[in-house]
């Protein structure tokens, strides 16, 4: 499976890039320069998640992705697999075409993303789920919290923890992409440039800029990057109980848990605690495959996911 060089889901964030220097205050929360953002969106607090489908197999599977992707960041894997599946990739709220809102929180997150599949791809049963890095934590505390609609869960190279990796990887990105001018650049090639300054990898630029869309004649950031900056401990973490009224609520349905070798998003302290919200948990793991698992390796990734979800 070939992907394209602008396909920059294939990232693998480096554990050295510079930090900025805050600090976030009690809540978690970092402080966060006024930058551009893209108005033209409709973020009323009912408004429907985007997501594309692929094929028309009679299978069904839903794929949620990590932080600063998007559904369509998945296309090459829903494509290999939309011979036996419909693949629905979901754009996470605060990302791609969804809607904005004023925080992250796993359980609100769940609780939209189970009423998207209850009105779409779930209307008729439940479904298989694929959630990468935040996606994995979100299709985790869904599965805890409706477990009606899950069918089988695949959780990729994320933990129910708390991630330290995922904010130290990210603020120093999410910081650069708010103190850039976004008003003074007239095409997607100034934009790149500046960001040069700050993030020399042209992959990691190009995962970001993805992002980058036009509103009214200039660049805006289609996600909601001020707030994602804000709260990067808050998508770092993992929610406990899930369920408040049901604090030993455990998800019993199968799960398979892919892990990439050389990450370190997934470790064996992790598999206890696992255990014990998805008894029936299986860990892979796949070779020469960092966190971002299926870009690195897309052949076996696909390959152990479609075993995974077509076992009788």
């Amino acid at each position: 499976m070939s992907r394209r060089p602008y396909e920059f889901e294939a990232i693998c964030v480096s554990r050295t890039i510079r930090r900025l220097r805050c600090r976030p205050d009690e809540h978690g929360r970092y402080p966060v320069p006024v930058t551009s953002a893209d108005t033209s969106r409709t973020d009323a607090p009912d408004a429907p998640l985007a997501s594309t489908v692929v094929g028309d197999g009679p299978r069904r599977v839903a794929f949620v992705h990590g932080l600063m992707g998007r559904g369509r960041n998945f296309n090459g894997i829903a494509q290999a697999l939309s011979d036996q599946f419909t693949v629905e990739m979901i754009d996470m709220p605060d990302h791609g075409q969804s809607p904005w809102t004023d925080g992250v929180d796993y359980r609100r997150i769940a609780d939209r993303l189970a009423d998207h599949l209850r009105s779409g791809l779930a209307a008729d049963g439940p479904v298989h789920l694929v959630g990468h890095s935040m996606g994995g934590k979100a299709v985790m505390a869904l599965a805890l919290r409706h477990p009606e609609l899950v069918d089988r869960l695949v959780v990729v190279d994320i933990s129910p923890r708390t991630s330290p990796a995922a904010t130290d990887e990210f603020v120093h990105l999410l910081g650069t992409m708010l103190e850039m001018d976004l008003a003074s650049f007239r095409t997607r090639s100034d934009a790149d440039a500046a960001m040069a300054q700050k993030v020399p990898d042209e992959r990691i630029r190009g995962f970001l800029l993805q992002n980058l869309r036009r509103d009214h004649g200039h660049f805006a950031w289609q996600p909601n990057v001020e707030m994602l900056l804000r709260d990067l401990e808050v998508i770092g973490s993992f929610p406990e109980p899930m369920v408040e009224a049901d604090p030993d609520r455990t998800y019993n349905g199968p799960v398979l848990w892919i892990g990439g070798a050389d990450s370190d998003y997934i470790l064996d302290s992790d598999v206890p605690r696992m255990k014990e919200l998805f008894p029936r948990a299986v860990r892979v793991t796949i070779r020469e495959a960092g966190h971002w698992v299926h870009a690195d390796q897309p052949g076996p990734f696909v390959d152990a996911v479609r075993h995974f979800l077509t076992q009788d």
